[in-house]
């Protein structure tokens, strides 16, 4: 399966988000309560991609307005980035869980459920042509850099891709559960200092 048959041709992000609230090009949208699209300038030079919705996300229909975005916007502030100026999505559009209780706990999305899902990033990416795509975490590095990317090998490193530049970080849910929350937060606020540079 793949949401490709999902994606309008030459669509404006507007319409892309209509679009992807109607996407079954995986299964994941069975048992999430809504798609959660990017959201953004649409002549954003800077687009984050995450790995896929959490809780909270799934809940509201909006990217990083979680814990995990609290964090982001504290390091996007303390980098020189202005948070209103990023375009924000994530590389697959659907919560992936397992209940337990009353909880839902978060699962990492598998290999095809990221390609079935890449339809939409490559559209959106498309459609704002960004100078510098900042990757969150594994699934986003290896949806945007490529597949065998690691992002523990290769944080903070500027690559080249076809339209634009990429930098890879750990995405931000990972600094919360770090044993050492500090350290982690400033290897993480230091990748996104080279992003601004890249900026520059």
């Amino acid at each position: 399966m793949s949401a490709s048959e999902y994606v309008p041709e030459d669509a404006d992000l507007e319409t892309l988000r209509i679009a992807a609230g109607k996407c079954h090009g995986c299964d994941l949208y069975r048992e999430a309560t809504q798609t959660v699209f990017g959201a953004g300038p649409a002549a954003a030079r800077v687009v984050m991609v995450g790995e896929q919705p959490g809780d909270r996300e799934d809940v509201v229909g909006s990217p990083f307005v979680g814990p995990a975005g609290r964090l982001l916007n504290r390091a996007l502030a303390e980098a020189g980035i202005e948070r209103d100026a990023v375009y924000l999505t994530n590389a697959v559009k659907h919560f992936k869980f397992v209940e337990r209780g009353k909880r839902r706990i978060h699962q990492q999305p598998g290999r095809s459920e990221i390609t079935a899902c890449r339809p939409w990033l490559a559209a959106e990416l498309a459609e704002i042509d960004p100078e510098l795509v900042v990757c969150l975490g594994a699934v986003a590095a290896q949806s945007v850099i490529a597949p065998s990317f690691r992002v523990s090998r290769e944080r903070g490193q500027v690559v080249a891709l076809e339209t634009c530049r990429a930098v890879a970080t750990v995405h931000p849910s990972a600094v919360l559960r770090a044993p050492d929350r500090d350290a982690a937060y400033a290897e993480f606020l230091a990748d996104l200092r080279t992003a601004r540079a890249v900026m520059s």
